[in-house]
């Protein structure tokens, strides 16, 4: 546990340089001028108190007090925006130490230091601080998101915290220190003050219509392993293995693996329960869901694997667990376990409790369990099907040796044909809960919006054209003649989307209609009919490359959800 504790706190030190952060240094250095000797320590209490609280409550304050996460981060704009002013101005600067002192109960002293106006800059630091974090942090989240917030995510959390905060606290000290050795920037304290207060409006304004956004996109369009590398430190072994043990029910239920809680119907079986299995059968707990392309390639191995070792006392469960609200629905999942071929039982856990259940944080996730009921092994993420299939052939040989059995396990590996499943563009959602890489619109704002086609187009960067709705987890096109375009890198393209009734989309790639490279779901004229809310194959290369799509759309009234690419 110490060792993630460390990672969490490394991370955060180095994450002071990622590209998503650059575009706020501004703020930060602003704590060298102004306010007294301790507002840098209220910025770094602020930051720490408003990071660590957001990150895993923010879910909970929105749901509790009905206001959008989105109003929160415009308010933390806001409140840039003043600071800023208030470097610019003497009377603003009084007036806005006035306001945070009485909100501090400190009214008798309104000038204070300018520690409860730091304070209040470090939350809104802490509230619009969007690190590309690594798999420490990323894991925490996914914690946040269902509902699990413990006392291990929280300390996690503070370390990663406390670890940024200490570059900012040695870049607003230095800068401290410099102003007060160099005397031609003493002479120019003042000149300089108000050039960082421009600095912070720029800055307010800058995230306010999401530019900084955009120049995270150029920065890792230059430097494609920018962002990659600072997050390698966390990416190791050792990490890795630390997050599967703190992942694991191992870890709090003496290896005894949680029983299945269904959340909606059973298919292809009769319901089934781990006590019941135990002592007789090997039990693979798959947790997937039916539009991750993920999940979906590895769908042939567990058919194989199903049709290989059943007979040998092998059970294989899965666990849907929906990321979209089309995929509760149980008649959209026995179509998709058909057109999947999926012939193993399959249960719906729609309130994400076997989730919960078994502290998973992945699509797709395996878990297996030996005949004593306890998991043995476990793989997050495609890949490594010969080291699973190995395990459950040692799995089902232990099981053989405990009932006494005399007879031999087949230890020849399925053979599926491999996937070049490379993807130099990540996966891209139109609903405004995640839609961060819209780049000609409002992002993380429900609502109509009317889109202008884009003059440039930058590579991975999302540009809608027309009148779409945009709602929490799809854009959904209004009229007739809307398009799509995206500049991906990638072999094949795929396309989460649905409509009540058909709609036909035209495909271009690099401004043709498509003549080559078809996906499974396109037509031989080039085009594609969504009509089921599921997975569309819309193109697929027969090299890795990088091209521009883009989706002429027949008729209103198609629900986009995702774009996911290998």
């Amino acid at each position: 546990m110490i060792i993630l504790f460390l990672f969490a706190f490394l991370g955060g030190v180095v994450t002071i340089l990622s590209p998503c952060i650059l575009p706020i240094l501004p703020v930060v250095l602003s704590g060298s001028l102004g306010g007294g000797k301790k507002r840098p320590w209220g910025i770094i209490v602020g930051f720490v108190a408003g990071f660590t609280i957001f990150t895993l409550f923010l879910t909970a304050i929105v749901n509790a007090f009905g206001i959008s996460a989105n109003f929160l981060r415009n308010l933390s704009f806001v409140v840039i925006f003043i600071f800023g002013l208030a470097l610019i101005s003497s009377k603003m600067q009084i007036w806005s130490e006035r306001i945070f002192s009485k909100l501090a109960a400190r009214a008798s002293r309104p000038h204070g230091q300018g520690f409860w106006g730091g304070v209040v800059i470090g939350l809104s630091i802490g509230l619009i601080w969007t690190p590309c974090v690594g798999p420490i942090l990323a894991s925490v989240i996914s914690l946040a998101l269902t509902g699990q917030v413990s006392g291990f995510a929280f300390f996690i959390t503070l370390a990663y915290s406390l670890g940024t905060a200490l570059p900012m606290m040695a870049i607003m000290f230095g800068g401290r220190g410099l102003l007060a050795r160099v005397p031609a920037l003493t002479r120019n304290t003042q000149i300089i003050q108000k050039a960082f207060g421009v600095c912070m409006i720029l800055v307010a304004v800058a995230i306010f219509f999401n530019y900084d956004r955009k120049f995270q996109t150029f920065v890792l369009n230059i430097f494609p392993n920018y962002g990659a590398g600072l997050t390698a430190l966390e990416d190791n072994a050792l990490v890795r293995a630390m997050l599967d043990r703190t992942s694991s029910p191992i870890r709090d239920l003496q290896g005894i693996a949680p029983e299945i809680i269904s959340g909606g119907e059973w298919f292809n079986s009769d319901p089934v329960t781990i006590e019941a299995l135990r002592g007789q059968q090997v039990v693979l707990i798959d947790f997937f869901t039916y539009s991750c392309i993920n999940c979906i390639r590895t769908i042939p191995y567990l058919n194989a694997w199903h049709n290989a070792y059943a007979k040998d006392g092998l059970t294989i469960i899965g666990i849907h667990t929906p990321e979209f609200e089309f995929e509760k629905n149980p008649e959209n999942v026995t179509k998709a376990l058909n057109d999947l071929g999926i012939r193993y039982g399959v249960v719906q856990d729609n309130n994400y409790a076997t989730w919960r259940a078994y502290n998973n944080h992945y699509w797709p996730a395996k878990y297996l369990i030996d005949i004593n009921g306890k998991i043995v092994y476990s793989h997050f993420g495609e890949g490594s099907y010969d080291i699973t299939e190995g395990r459950i052939q040692d799995a089902l040989k232990e099981r053989l040796r405990a009932l006494g059995v005399d007879a031999n396990i087949n230890t020849d590996t399925v053979v599926i044909e491999s996937q070049d499943v490379r993807a130099g563009s990540p996966e891209i959602y139109f609903g405004f809960s995640r839609n961060e890489y819209l780049k000609n619109g409002k992002q993380n704002q429900g609502g109509v919006q009317t889109f202008q086609y884009p003059e440039n187009i930058s590579t991975n960067s999302l540009y809608l054209f027309g009148k779409w709705k945009i709602a929490e987890e799809y854009a959904q096109s209004m009229d007739a003649d809307e398009k799509i375009i995206f500049q991906y890198r990638s072999k094949n393209v795929f396309f989460v989307a649905g409509s009540e009734s058909p709609v036909a989309i035209q495909i271009l790639q690099d401004g043709k209609p498509l003549e080559q490279g078809f996906g499974k779901d396109v037509l031989p004229n080039g085009s594609v009919i969504i009509k089921d809310n599921r997975l569309y194959h819309l193109i697929g290369d027969d090299s890795f490359g990088e091209h521009t799509l883009e989706l002429r759309i027949g008729s209103g009234g198609l629900k986009a959800y995702t774009f996911t690419f290998g």
